[in-house]
């Protein structure tokens, strides 16, 4: 077929992700929409389907495209698999629908449409060859589009329902034209949409004060964080820390002999990124953890810093991995005005890259082989994308369940990038997004824009790097609305676990950093202490798990509400079944009122039709007739509904 019969043009598919070079991302069960503009010369009808298939799979599969407004088209499909799959858009001039279309108007105008009907039969003739299932009926209708005496019976059924529905599952696509390019789609599992992570320093576990804590003493933690309904715990490294340069408590350049360094600071003369710190048990003992953790439903994420300690066996076994200066030494890592001058950052541009490469990944797939299936990226941006890319896809070659956390604090089109290729979630701005107008262009940025289809957002109201300056001095009612608004508005999200719970929040003066950091010293918490916080914490973890409406992120509505200290939204699940609405006090010291509107065109109801909506933190429960409804919050009870809705 010559490209000039072709006369359907497709533009602007999507999601096309920096023109088709990087995939679009799904978890499994999850719907993927494709759109396209769909343009021909004339008045013909078109037809449209996405074409799409699994990486192991040798069939194509269709999923039918329909019209929506000004030639925008658009058609999903459901996915069952983790991998890669490859998708495109088909379209054609339907010459059956076209004759179809024509002949209706001719008959509407009471127009004689015997020459119509016989040209009618080569579109009969067309489907009977590709259904089985309607052969008999169009047989029929063949026959009777050649005899005139039963006239009235052809042009009914010329014009009926059935016949179109004959004629669009089995479509004659002559002439079609495909998309020039095949589109990937990446489907993880998932975890890689709806997770609780919870962060602590396993040398700050000890029983007693003063104490490094152990493996061993982790094994006492992780029912508690379980019973908070958390599905991941977080550690920071776990290697060996460097003595070279060691930083003493609240970043001191000058280490005393109690003084245990920071966890980052990685290697020394016991090893590097595929040891243990001896002081944390052996190798046996943290297997233990991953299994005991598995068994209460909880995964461990490990971080993945590429950078080393001065006394890191790489430096001594691969110097050219390092940049040397004249005087003979390396330059420590610098973050202006922060000093790492423990760190030796990784020279990516050594002639010996190959090398260091592979390394690198065998790193990742000697802890996978051990049972960690989730890595937090520690710094990802001051790495070459070339090389996360390659290593990722090199590791999901060998285990499609692991998931890349990207702690990417950095220019956004940067934290984009690192989505694209390949990172599976992202820490966010929601840190330092505070007032009511900020969240939602935030929000609407991440899951309306084109980054919804690539980004996905994990949010943490803290870290251990970060103090924010809205949490210094803080009081409890702004540390209760800030974890519940990352819980609710992100599918995953994290806090830095006893600091948040425990409101610990003094800072460095001028800095968001924390005093008496847990990054340079060991801490000693009361692990079983009850505080408010820490309550709902584990309700609204319960509630995450129970309402599919809040392991989506991109499924957020704003709603109406005429106070700009009140954040109200709305949440639906993929088959909508799950209604939720959400009313924030965003003021911390004062009782807010206002009246929201409800969507119920969401909903499929009517302004007036009533809805009940119950209160999943209290159990209270409210009849609501209108569109419209009076929420009043006070900081000081709870700051916020949850609701359920029911009609």
């Amino acid at each position: 077929m010559k490209s000039g019969q072709r006369r359907v043009v497709i533009e602007n598919v999507s999601p096309e992700i920096n023109c088709g070079q990087h995939a679009a991302k799904r978890v499994v069960g999850q719907i993927l929409e494709v759109s396209a503009d769909l343009l021909a010369d004339g008045h013909d009808v078109l037809n449209a389907h996405v074409k799409y298939k699994h990486q192991s799979a040798k069939a194509w599969k269709y999923a039918p495209m329909e019209l929506h407004e000004n030639d925008r088209w658009a058609g999903s499909f459901k996915v069952e698999k983790q991998g890669l799959y490859e998708y495109t858009v088909e379209a054609w001039i339907d010459y059956p629908l076209t004759w179809q279309h024509n002949i209706e108007r001719k008959i509407e105008d009471g127009q004689q449409v015997n020459v119509e009907l016989e040209d009618g039969i080569q579109y009969l003739q067309a489907a009977k060859k590709k259904s089985k299932a309607d052969k008999e009926y169009l047989e029929q209708l063949i026959a009777a589009f050649k005899n005139t005496d039963d006239y009235n019976f052809a042009i009914e059924e010329a014009q009926s329902e059935k016949l179109h529905q004959v004629f669009l599952t089995n479509p004659v696509k002559q002439f079609a034209t495909t998309y020039d390019k095949l589109l990937p789609l990446y489907v993880d599992r998932k975890k890689a949409l709806f997770s609780s992570w919870y962060e602590f320093f396993p040398r700050s576990t000890a029983k007693e004060p003063n104490q490094h804590g152990t493996f061993k003493d982790v094994l006492e933690i992780i029912p508690l964080v379980a019973e908070q309904g958390f599905d991941v715990i977080y550690f920071p490294p776990v290697h060996p820390i460097g003595t070279a340069h060691r930083k003493g408590k609240n970043n001191t350049t000058t280490a005393l002999p109690d003084d245990v360094g920071v966890p980052w600071a990685i290697g020394n003369k016991e090893g590097g990124h595929k040891d243990i710190l001896p002081e944390l048990g052996s190798l046996e003992d943290f297997q233990e953890v991953i299994k005991v953790a598995a068994e209460h439903g909880i995964e461990i994420a490990m971080d993945f810093a590429l950078q080393c300690s001065p006394d890191h066996p790489y430096v001594k076994e691969h110097p050219s991995w390092f940049k040397w200066r004249p005087d003979g030494t390396v330059q420590y890592a610098e973050n202006p005005p922060k000093k790492y001058q423990d760190i030796y950052p990784i020279y990516f541009e050594s002639e010996d890259w190959e090398n260091m490469w592979d390394e690198f990944i065998s790193i990742v797939l000697y802890w996978n082989k051990l049972g960690i299936k989730i890595f937090r990226v520690d710094n990802p941006h001051t790495k070459p994308f070339g090389f996360w890319e390659y290593l990722i896809a090199e590791v999901k070659k060998v285990d499609q369940d692991v998931l890349f956390l990207s702690e990417a604090f950095t220019k956004p089109k940067t934290m984009q990038r690192l989505a694209k290729i390949g990172f599976t979630q992202g820490y966010t701005y929601y840190t330092w997004r505070t007032s009511k107008s900020e969240l939602i262009e935030y929000m609407n940025e991440l899951t309306k824009s084109p980054m919804k289809d690539y980004f996905r957002p994990n949010f943490w109201p803290n870290t251990p790097d970060i103090n924010p300056w809205m949490l210094q001095g803080g009081n409890e009612n702004l540390y209760i609305t800030r974890h519940m608004m990352a819980a609710t508005l992100s599918s995953n999200f994290g806090m830095y676990g006893p600091v948040y719970e425990q409101i610990e929040n003094a800072a460095v003066i001028g800095k968001e950093e924390y005093l008496n950091s847990e990054k340079y010293e060991v801490r000693h918490w009361d692990w079983k202490k009850v505080t408010k916080v820490g309550q709902l914490v584990g309700k609204i973890n319960k509630i995450r798990k129970e309402h599919k409406a809040l392991q989506e992120t991109n499924n957020i509505d704003f709603c109406q509400i005429e106070n700009d200290r009140i954040l109200a939204y709305f949440k639906q699940s993929q088959d909508k079944t799950d209604n939720m609405l959400f009313a924030v006090n965003l003021d911390p010291y004062n009782k807010q009122g206002g009246w929201v509107q409800v969507p119920k065109h969401k909903l499929g109801l009517d302004n007036n039709h009533p809805i009940r909506v119950t209160d999943l933190i209290t159990g209270n429960s409210y009849i609501w007739n209108q569109e419209w409804n009076f929420v009043e919050l006070d900081p000081y009870q709870i700051p916020y509904h949850i609701f359920s809705i029911h009609y």
